[in-house]
C-alpha cells in the first residue's frame, strides 16, 4: 500500500502540472481564433469564454491520455535515474507489480476519459455548434467600430460605418447591403444609432437610420431597379430567429449513433469507444519506455515517447477520417490503429506480462 501510494503520487504530480499546462496552451490557442471577432464586435466576451470552455472540454479526451502517458515516462524515468527502482526491486517489488499499479491508475483515468467521450463530447459539440451558429447571426451593435466591414449571416448582411462618436454613440455615413432572393438592397444613411427593444424579457438591438437613400438592384431577369428616399428606417442587424442546427455525428448521443450504419456515425462511435482503450495502452507503453540506467537523465526517453505518440495519433486520426469518408469499412474500422499500439505495447512489456502471469499462477 505504501509503495503504491508513493508511485501514484510521483506520477500524479507531473500529471497535474502537465495537464494544466496543456489546457492553458490549448485555451490560449483557441482564444487567439476569436480575438479578432471580439475586437470587431462579432463576438461578446461571454460567448468567447463559453466557446473556449466547450472546445477545452472536447479536447480533454486527447489531452488527458497524452498527459498521463508523458507523466508516467517522466516519473518512472526519475525513479530509474535516482536508483529508486533498484531499491524497490530489493524490496521484492517486481516489474509486474509496478505495471499493475500503473494499470490501476490508467484504468481509473480511462473511466473518466470514457465519460468525456461518450457523454460530454456530444453535449459539448451540440452546444458549440448552436453557440457558433447563433454568433454568426448576431452582431454586437454597441461595439461596432468605424472603418470595418461587418459581414453577418454568411454575407447576407454587410454593414460599414464611416464615422462614429465613441462605442455607444451615433454613427455617420452608414452603408448597409442586404442580399435578398430577388434583389440586392443597398442603404446609405447620414445618421444611425442603436435602439433597444424588450420582447418577452429579452433585449434585442436594432439600428435606426435617418435620411437614408435605398437602392434596390434587381438580380432577376426582367425586374427593375428602384431608388427610394426615406427620412427614417429601422434595420435589424441580426436575425433574431435562429434556425435549429443541422444534425451531425459529433452532436448525436452515443446511444443514437450506436445502431447507425452511416460511415460518419460509425467513425464517431468507434472513436468514442476507443479513447479509453488508447488511454490504457499508452499508460502501459510508458512503463517500458521509461526504463533506464541509474543516474541517467530522466528526459532521455521523453523524445522517443513523444515521437511514438505523434505517429500513433496521426494513424489514429487518419483511420477515423478514412472510415468517416467510407474509404475503410466498419470492420476493421479505426480499430486497426489501437491494435498496432497494442502489439507494440505487448512486445515491449513481454517481461512484465510474463511476471504477472507467473505470480498469478503461483498464488494459492
Amino acid at each position: 500500500m505504501i509503495i503504491r501510494t508513493y508511485l501514484l503520487r510521483e506520477i500524479g504530480k507531473p500529471l497535474a502540472t502537465m495537464l494544466v499546462v496543456c489546457m492553458a496552451l490549448f485555451a490560449g490557442y483557441s482564444a487567439a481564433d476569436f480575438l479578432s471577432d471580439a475586437v470587431n464586435g462579432l463576438l461578446s466576451t461571454n460567448t468567447i469564454v463559453e466557446l473556449i470552455v466547450l472546445k477545452l472540454l472536447i479536447s480533454l479526451e486527447v489531452l488527458v491520455p497524452v498527459a498521463l502517458y508523458l507523466s508516467i515516462v517522466l516519473a518512472l524515468g526519475t525513479l530509474y535515474g535516482n536508483s529508486e527502482i533498484t531499491a524497490l526491486h530489493a524490496l521484492r517489488v517486481t516489474p509486474g507489480m509496478l505495471l499493475r499499479h500503473v494499470m490501476t491508475l490508467a484504468g481509473c483515468v480511462a473511466i473518466g476519459v470514457g465519460i468525456l467521450s461518450l457523454v460530454v463530447r456530444p453535449w459539448a459539440y451540440e452546444r458549440l455548434h448552436a453557440l457558433s451558429r447563433s454568433a454568426e447571426l448576431t452582431l454586437d451593435v454597441d461595439a461596432m467600430q468605424p472603418g470595418t466591414f461587418y459581414v453577418v449571416q454568411n454575407g447576407a448582411r454587410v454593414i460599414f460605418l464611416t464615422r462614429r462618436q465613441g462605442p455607444n454613440g451615433p454613427a455617420r455615413d452608414i452603408f448597409v447591403q442586404l442580399r435578398r432572393p430577388n434583389d440586392t438592397r443597398i442603404i446609405h444613411a447620414e445618421l444611425g444609432y442603436p435602439v433597444a427593444d424588450d420582447v418577452n424579457g429579452r433585449t434585442d438591438f436594432y439600428v435606426r437610420l435617418k435620411n437614408a437613400h435605398i437602392y434596390d438592384i434587381a438580380t432577376r431577369p426582367g425586374a427593375h431597379d428602384q431608388v427610394m428616399t426615406v427620412r427614417e428606417i429601422t434595420q435589424d442587424p441580426n436575425r433574431h430567429v435562429v434556425d435549429a442546427p443541422d444534425d451531425s455525428s459529433v452532436t448525436t448521443g452515443s446511444l443514437s449513433i450506436a445502431a447507425s450504419h452511416q460511415p460518419a456515425d460509425v467513425a464517431e462511435f468507434q472513436w468514442r469507444l476507443s479513447t479509453p482503450l488508447t488511454t490504457i495502452l499508452l499508460a502501459m507503453l510508458a512503463v517500458p519506455l521509461a526504463r533506464g540506467r541509474p543516474r541517467q537523465n530522466r528526459y532521455g526517453k521523453l523524445g522517443t515517447a513523444i515521437l511514438i505518440f505523434f505517429v500513433y495519433y496521426l494513424l489514429y486520426t487518419s483511420a477515423r477520417t478514412w472510415v468517416q469518408h467510407g474509404m475503410v469499412a466498419a470492420f476493421p474500422g479505426i480499430w486497426w490503429a489501437p491494435a498496432l499500439l497494442a502489439v507494440l505495447t505487448g512486445f515491449m512489456l513481454r517481461g512484465q506480462i510474463a511476471d504477472l502471469l507467473s505470480r498469478r499462477a503461483d498464488a494459492p
